[in-house]
């Protein structure tokens, strides 16, 4: 006997269930309800929409009812929601919005992919004809049809994650002046300080305005009618703005499975198992609506990424036709956009190892994203965090303006291919001039990684400079040019590396010698002399360069 299956929700999770079931069973009946108008779309690209970059709307529409059901079979019925599920008697209750009329469907198995709604916080004010948010398509549109109506000359972005990010950027290109809020320090929450400073300049760069350590408290009308709101933030200071973006995050949408009276995680999404199963075996969640585990711990987590969901949804299908597949955790592995910058990160950051206690070591490379002497080379700055006992990886992230995905989805493999920091260096990866170099950037990390394992290097940190003793000699070996054009890092005295040997008598060896260079190499190329003639030393991981991200 054929099954019938109902889908709550299209997009990534959804959408991939439906497709993968009826590649499992051609005579199964599947039906997905939409509440929106559209089943498939790239809610991903919807601010290059907005900011140009993608110039056709139909570019956005992935799949229409018509074209899923003549491809698969599946009944899609958009506009309709899902307005009560009982699990009890396997049936659910719809509204469809169009003719206003409720009916009800049975099912077998049913797929819950509401995904996540955007949290706007309860600020008085903030219902009004200029503010927005941004999660589907009639979204999109109606942030378009604000711009060209009322023809902002400024907008405010709350929040400073991806969505907020992109809109930035979006909005930068329709020429209108920007001001992010940022209630926290920095922008990019899953990448740790220093990395995110570097986002920050190309902000700037870019003529965005930042606010940070800021919160909107309260918006009022302004002078200018309907056209104009007035800010106030939480510091007493005003914003006087044409357009506001609200992308402070996301909460899963969970209504349905609360109604249901399913089974609700810690974190506020909806608790799955392995199989993708709710507290009810006969309802399965996938997408941004659930609680994922985390890869390296295992704890819960919110991960609101298109990758897990559609591995979620087409694992969903496969187990309700017989399979015992399992999830296989997530790494949270992302990338943005950021004008010339692409932002990337995978696993844990430095501020969630320190939040739980986790025993670490990080490392920092600063390389070309290919061969140097080939022309277009741009600088890549990556960070590594592993385990200082096993050498497994525990996260990474890296900015720059190319190659950033090749790095750290290379890395991502790695980790959940249980490799550790000593099999980075021995990855052999291509390399042509135009694409890469004889030692990848992956590579150099690996190198570096296993250095400070096997205790070849011993390594400092930007925050340890904070707190310098008499006992320890900060040492500059970069060029004087260097030192002249960059400045230097407070208390240090400039040894240029290949002046060190005749300089001996300079440093006294009693003391431990703190060596930095540009970015790490040279600093490795003098600690290893330093160590070799007896002298405690350690080397500043990322150089100058990294310090003077980490104390922007």
């Amino acid at each position: 006997m054929s099954k019938k299956i109902l889908i709550i929700g299209g997009v990534a999770g959804g959408a991939s269930a439906a497709a993968r079931a009826r590649r499992l069973d051609e005579h199964a009946e599947i039906i997905v309800f939409e509440r929106g108008p559209h089943i498939s779309f790239a809610n991903c690209g919807l601010p290059y929409h907005i900011g140009g970059e993608i110039e056709l709307r139909e570019k956005l529409l992935l799949q229409t009812p018509e074209s899923f059901k003549n491809r698969f079979n599946v009944d899609i019925r958009v506009q309709n929601e899902v307005l009560s599920i009982d699990k009890q008697a396997q049936t659910v209750i719809v509204r469809d919005l169009a003719t206003k009329k409720e009916y009800t469907e049975s099912y077998d198995a049913l797929i819950l992919s509401p995904g996540a709604g955007p949290f706007v916080p309860p600020i008085s004010g903030i219902r009004n004809n200029l503010t927005y948010t941004l999660r589907n398509v009639p979204d999109m549109d109606a942030i378009i049809a604000s711009i060209e109506v009322n023809k902002p000359q400024h907008a405010t972005v709350c929040g400073g994650g991806f969505i907020g990010l992109e809109m930035a950027e979006a909005l930068r290109h329709r020429n209108i002046k920007v001001t992010i809020v940022e209630l926290g320090p920095q922008v990019m929450a899953p990448v740790d300080i220093e990395i995110a400073n570097a986002l920050h300049d190309e902000l700037e760069q870019h003529e965005v305005e930042l606010k940070l350590g800021k919160a909107l408290q309260e918006v009022a009308p302004s002078d200018g009618a309907d056209k104009s709101l007035t800010l106030i933030l939480n510091d007493g200071s005003l914003l006087e703005t044409n357009l506001l973006i609200m992308a402070v995050g996301v909460k899963p949408e969970t209504s349905l499975a609360k109604q249901a009276g399913l089974e609700i995680g810690e974190l506020g999404g909806i608790k799955v198992n392995e199989f993708m199963q709710t507290s009810d075996d006969a309802i399965f969640a996938v997408g941004d609506a659930i609680e994922d585990p985390e890869f390296v711990t295992g704890d819960a987590i919110l991960a609101p990424l298109a990758g897990p969901a559609n591995r979620q949804g087409r694992l969903a299908a496969n187990n309700i036709f017989g399979s015992k597949e399992t999830y296989k955790k997530t790494q949270g592995t992302a990338i943005c956009k950021v004008f010339d910058l692409a932002v990337a990160s995978t696993g844990l950051n430095e501020k969630t190892l320190l939040r739980k206690a986790m025993p670490y070591q990080k490392i920092y490379v600063h390389a070309a994203s290919h061969a140097g002497y080939y022309p277009g080379a741009h600088p890549v700055t990556l960070k590594l965090l592993f385990n200082p006992e096993t050498g497994l990886i525990l996260g990474a992230q890296a900015v720059g303006k190319d190659g950033i995905d090749k790095r750290i989805d290379i890395i991502s493999v790695a980790q959940r291919a249980g490799l550790t920091v000593y099999d980075l260096q021995d990855l052999e990866l291509c390399y042509a001039p135009p694409f890469g170099s004889a030692r990848d950037v992956v590579n150099q990390a690996g190198l570096v990684a296993s250095n400070v394992m096997k205790g070849d290097e011993v390594v400092f940190h930007s925050e340890e400079l904070e707190s310098l003793s008499d006992k320890q000699i900060l040492v500059d070996v970069r060029t004087e040019f260097e030192v002249d054009n960059m400045g230097m890092i407070h208390g240090a005295v400039n040894i240029p590396v290949d002046e060190l040997r005749a300089n001996l008598a300079k440093l006294d060896k009693s003391k431990e010698i703190l060596i930095y260079c540009q970015v790490g190499l040279r600093g490795h190329v003098a600690s290893r002399l330093l160590t070799n003639l007896g002298y405690k030393v350690k080397n500043l991981s990322g150089g100058f360069k990294t310090w003077k991200l980490a104390t922007r």
